[in-house]
């Protein structure tokens, strides 16, 4: 077995996890927050929205750039943005006044940024690690440490101090990530030719012709749109206010954690299972995630709300590293951040858009049944990536090479 812990990966690791601690802080002190703020769930809505909008406009072009300039220069840049944006926030929190504008547009500058920082992190990957997949399962169980620790962590710091603090420990967060991403010992990226509108063009066509030649991820996409507009994006808004107006705010942090364990679960697995076809695997295990919503619609007690996050966590888990690999090993690496630019936009487009409508949404059906919707989506979405011949019977390829559609 290849070894996975040399010196670049234990820097990369350490970037990944710091940051990803922070970002999971900041789901439970955005819908505290913002709530607390007076702007109710519309403007929780809004907040994520104003992150995901710009996020989704910008990959693109994060993508094309990163495959010019080399994926670590626009990686530590936008961690350098992130920063500033998010210590502007949390002054703004310690300060008191936290006018619904400021905390959507240093939301919108944190998205843009983090559209120029996302395409690289499936680049890095392969430039790092030998064995892909165990590598995507270690960093997936980072992910879930965040998940566990972040949110009890931001809950317990949003009701001691208040939500700035959580703003300004996720601005460290970036500070460190810049640090161990600027130390990392890579390939000198070659030089590339003068940016001009042609080429940025070209480089983007490439990039779609690329994704478009591979039937099972643009398959992906089409399902993961609605999944976007009726599971994912109402889940936050709508699923924080059902659990916090039921069983109060340290009930949603702890919540989070659950999912947070159950993904620690979920990537443990993920790096030991190889499945010899990934998504149909994926696909199978996936289902568990209608727990999420399912457990927070049918005001279930608390430690079958817990449970229920816990399953939804190792679903999402196991299912993220399958499709993580699989993209890092069937994409040539000279175009692997503009295709996986246009994969995480296509992932993510429609979650702004069920993010805008979850408050009118909740209001037209009710919370707890808009819940139940997006559980039937989550069902059929499952269903269909089996029943998609592509999609299922794409196999696990054995090295990070190009494999057919």
């Amino acid at each position: 077995m290849a070894r996975l812990w040399t010196r670049d990966f234990v820097l990369y690791f350490v970037a990944r996890a710091v940051a990803l601690l922070g970002d999971g802080m900041l789901p439970v002190a955005v819908a505290l927050a913002v709530r607390g703020a007076g702007h109710g769930a519309s403007g929780v809505g809004l907040v994520l929205a104003s992150w995901m909008v710009p996020f989704v406009g910008l990959i693109l072009f994060g993508g094309v750039l990163a495959d010019r300039a080399g994926a670590r220069r626009l990686m530590v840049g936008a961690d350098l943005v992130r920063v500033a944006t998010q210590s502007v926030t949390a002054v703004a929190l310690f300060t008191g006044h936290s006018p619904l504008w400021l905390l959507a547009g240093m939301s919108v500058l944190a998205g843009s940024a983090a559209a120029m920082f996302q395409p690289g992190v499936a680049s890095m990957v392969p430039l790092l690690a030998a064995d892909v997949q165990r590598a995507n399962g270690v960093l997936r169980v980072a992910d879930a440490g965040a998940q566990l620790l972040g949110p009890a962590l931001s809950a317990v710091l949003v009701v001691a101090t208040g939500a700035g603090t959580v703003y300004a420990l996720n601005a460290a967060t970036f500070a460190v990530s810049a640090v161990c991403l600027l130390a990392l010992r890579l390939p000198a990226h070659p030089p590339a030719a003068a940016a001009t509108t042609a080429t940025l063009r070209r480089d983007l066509r490439e990039g779609w012709t690329e994704f478009r030649s591979r039937s099972w991820m643009w398959s992906v996409i089409l399902i993961w749109f609605g999944y976007g507009v009726v599971l994912f994006g109402p889940l936050i808004p709508i699923g924080s206010a059902l659990i916090t107006d039921r069983l109060g705010d340290a009930a949603y942090g702890w919540a989070m954690s659950a999912m947070g364990a159950g993904t620690v679960l979920g990537g443990l697995a993920a790096m030991r299972l190889k499945p010899v076809r990934p998504l149909a695997a994926g696909a199978v295990v996936l289902v568990g995630f209608v727990l999420v919503p399912l457990t927070t619609a049918l005001d279930t007690p608390l430690p079958v709300l817990l449970a229920g996050h816990a399953v939804g966590g190792l679903s999402w888990a196991f299912w993220s590293v399958m499709w993580a690999t699989s993209i890092q090993t069937h994409i040539p690496r000279d175009v692997l951040n503009r295709v996986s630019a246009y994969e995480v936009a296509g992932s993510v487009l429609g979650v702004p858009v069920g993010q805008v409508l979850a408050a009118p949404l909740a209001g037209l059906l009710g919370p707890g049944q808009l819940l139940l919707t997006g559980c039937a989506v989550g069902v059929t979405g499952c269903v269909l990536l089996l029943v998609v011949p592509p999609i299922r019977r794409l196999r696990r390829a054995d090295a990070a090479v190009p494999a057919p559609a």
